[in-house]
């Protein structure tokens, strides 16, 4: 490299470290007035922003044309162009998510409990704002505005950084919740997009922009989290791959393992909460095996299998130990028989990522056995493993499924992105 295009690289590094300070220090000055902002004021704020999304449809729609183009020439996978793309559908159902946020009870100032110590001091732990949050993520630019309301809900300001894949679309969208923010008296930079394609941004985020990031939030694939994991220097709620596991038990209703299994692979292949290995118990296997590996190759899904899956349909390929630890994100599923329960838990503590994991069986013991045993974020008995999702949990979205132990588990809503302060109050108490 030549003297001249070194300067040019370090002029650039220096370029984006200075863009993202600047992030990090309006962000920060924000987060006094959002912490302290009336329910109400923030619920107009949303409401307003998800009227500007529905009102710029149009040209949100167009950014995501442009998007979708230069991701198929990239030659992007189908799985990953569909996680990208935006219909009319898809973008009306993230502007009703936001105002769906907008409706929900503001957990800022919610006294999650209170007690009295015998010696009349009265204490209340009560929810506060983390402060400042930066996403990071790829692909789904309505991860834009999920990201932006969940955070203003909850009083903090957030830095998005999404993936240069949905670049356009994610600056489209952005503009639109800045209107609304706007509109309701609330600061600009509580919602910030970082400007700019280059990768130096995501470096900076993690090393907390001098401070001024509290947590990060990684939401995309398995190198992006292991990067952050890796090098964030703020603490990160992971939000890890979906290897989901659905096991059929002897004791399963066929025609609803049939129905269910099937929309937990084929529903959406490409969201996180889609089955990606299929356990069949060996002792239920003469029943379930066939009609179930069937279902999924007449659907138009690839099955790969074990020796006793493959010798039930021609169709079936072999699967590689590769298999089991493979987040297909696409109509591909493996598929394996095991010797009951134990053999299906096993393989789930040996190969899953601790995201979503399903039993479907009328047992209720071996159900509950599942439920209690299986180490993962979300645990289903007898329903599609694609409920694995914020809005079906009631929270009105999600910023992620958070795979580790620390303050969050499972959907990241409004609440999950709340810290809490302890409230003391006494009439003159010393201590002894």
């Amino acid at each position: 490299m030549s003297a001249g295009q070194l300067r040019a690289v370090t002029e650039a590094e220096t370029d984006v470290r200075t863009l993202m300070r600047a992030l990090g220090a309006r962000a920060r000055a924000s987060t006094r007035k959002l912490a302290l902002a009336p329910a109400p004021v923030k619920q107009a704020a949303l409401m307003a922003a998800a009227a500007a999304i529905r009102a710029d449809a149009d040209a949100i729609l167009r950014a995501n044309e442009e998007d979708v183009a230069r991701a198929s020439a990239a030659g992007l996978s189908e799985s990953m162009i569909d996680r990208l793309t935006l219909t009319p559908a898809r973008l009306e159902a993230t502007a009703a998510g936001v105002a769906e946020i907008a409706a929900l009870p503001d957990p800022v100032g919610k006294v999650t409990e209170s007690w009295e110590r015998p010696n009349g001091l009265r204490l209340e732990r009560v929810r506060t704002p983390l402060g400042v949050v930066g996403v990071i993520y790829e692909s789904r630019p309505n991860v834009t505005a999920d990201a932006g309301s969940l955070c203003l809900k909850a009083g903090n300001a957030v830095i998005l950084r999404g993936g240069s894949d949905s670049f356009q679309s994610s600056r489209a969208i952005h503009a639109a919740m800045v209107k609304g923010l706007v509109s309701a008296g609330l600061p600009a930079d509580a919602i910030q997009l970082v400007p700019t394609r280059d990768r130096a941004a995501v470096g900076e985020m993690l090393t907390g922009l001098d401070g001024n990031i509290d947590v990060i939030v990684p939401r995309g694939g398995k190198s992006l989290v292991a990067r952050v994991q890796s090098e964030a220097r703020v603490p990160v709620f992971a939000h890890l791959e979906g290897l989901v596991h659905i096991y059929v038990d002897k004791a399963a209703d066929l025609d609803k393992a049939l129905t269910v299994v099937k929309n937990a692979k084929l529903r959406r292949t490409s969201v996180c909460g889609s089955a990606e290995t299929l356990l069949v118990d060996r002792a239920g296997a003469e029943r379930f095996l066939a009609p179930l590996v069937t279902m999924l190759l007449d659907a138009g899904c690839e099955v790969r299998g074990d020796a006793a899956t493959q010798a039930v349909d021609a169709r079936v390929k072999p699967a590689t130990e590769e298999d089991w630890d493979t987040e297909y994100l696409d109509a591909v599923i493996a598929a394996k028989v095991v010797d009951g329960l134990d053999a299906a838990i096993d393989h789930i503590e040996t190969h899953g990522s601790h995201h979503t994991d399903a039993i479907l069986t009328e047992d209720a013991q071996a159900a509950e056995r599942f439920l209690a045993e299986v180490d993962s974020a979300i645990v289903v008995h007898n329903a599609s493993t694609q409920f694995a999702d914020g809005g079906e949990f009631g929270f009105g979205g999600e910023i992620g499924i958070a795979t580790g132990r620390m303050h969050a588990r499972g959907p990241v809503g409004a609440e999950q992105l709340t810290s809490f302060k302890y409230r003391v109050r006494g009439t003159g108490q010393i201590r002894p």
